[in-house]
């Protein structure tokens, strides 16, 4: 065992986490580090196939729910405590996107980016604030976008949002100090998930493409950004709160 493996092995051990977008791609590596390391969790996703990861990962608690319900969040955060004793740990990870140009995005386009990265991850946060207080702190964590430091063609509802989720991690983290609740958000980069078949229609070659306009020369795996997602609610990054963590191959450091 290396000496990463030591550390991390048994890191979130007593620790309950909610993990929402965890189907799939970056949300279901955090689900599998986190249930791996020790963490009780709780993975909730619109998709039906959030179920199959509690037979993947025994222990783990699914949820189906839509984020941009204030309901869902509150039904989520009680039932991780009914099911574990508490929360701990939030990763705001379920995300959307949209590809258009300013003239052609609807106000229906506008609102529907906002309700999930914005809105929604409001109210996990707020109910994850509530529930974090009363256990005495906690941990929250938000997937953004490298988009929300640099302007692109086409992504002004999706820029925004994640903008939006920055601004909002940074006011969690003023009010979250005294009560002992971090929060912190990670832009990252072009990831090779099916997410991206949502955005456009020739999404294989556009992942190709970014591929060479980083300094890496390549875009990211989702475990990659799941670890550091994990790193950020984890003890060893005990004195990191209110940041925004680029993890997206040295794009925007060009």
């Amino acid at each position: 065992m290396t000496t990463t493996e030591s550390i991390t092995s048994q890191e979130f051990t007593g620790s309950v986490a909610l993990v929402t977008g965890a189907a799939r791609g970056v949300g279901k590596e955090t689900v599998r580090l986190l249930h791996e390391r020790g963490a009780q969790v709780v993975a909730l996703d619109l998709r039906d196939d959030v179920q199959d990861l509690a037979t993947q990962f025994p222990g783990v608690h699914s949820l189906i729910g839509d984020i941009t319900h204030e309901d869902t969040a509150r039904r989520a955060v009680r039932e991780t405590i009914e099911a574990f004793g508490g929360l701990d740990i939030l990763v705001n990870n379920a995300g959307r996107t949209l590809n258009k140009p300013v003239t052609e995005t609807t106000a229906e386009d506008w609102d529907a980016i906002m309700a999930v990265n914005a809105r929604g991850s409001f109210f996990f946060a707020r109910e994850a604030f509530r529930a974090m207080s009363q256990r005495g702190g906690g941990a929250i964590v938000s997937t953004g976008s490298y988009i929300c430091t640099v302007a692109l063609p086409h992504g002004a509802a999706y820029s925004a949002s994640k903008g939006a989720l920055a601004q909002l991690t940074k006011v969690l983290a003023v009010e979250g100090g005294p009560l002992n609740i971090r929060a912190n958000i990670v832009a990252a980069g072009v990831i090779k998930t099916d997410f991206l078949d949502s955005f456009r229609l020739d999404s294989r070659e556009y992942l190709a493409s970014f591929a060479d306009a980083q300094p890496l020369g390549r875009v990211a795996q989702p475990e990659e950004i799941a670890e550091v997602l994990c790193f950020l609610v984890s003890p060893r990054s005990s004195f990191v709160t209110g940041a925004l963590v680029a993890a997206d191959g040295g794009f925007t450091a060009i």
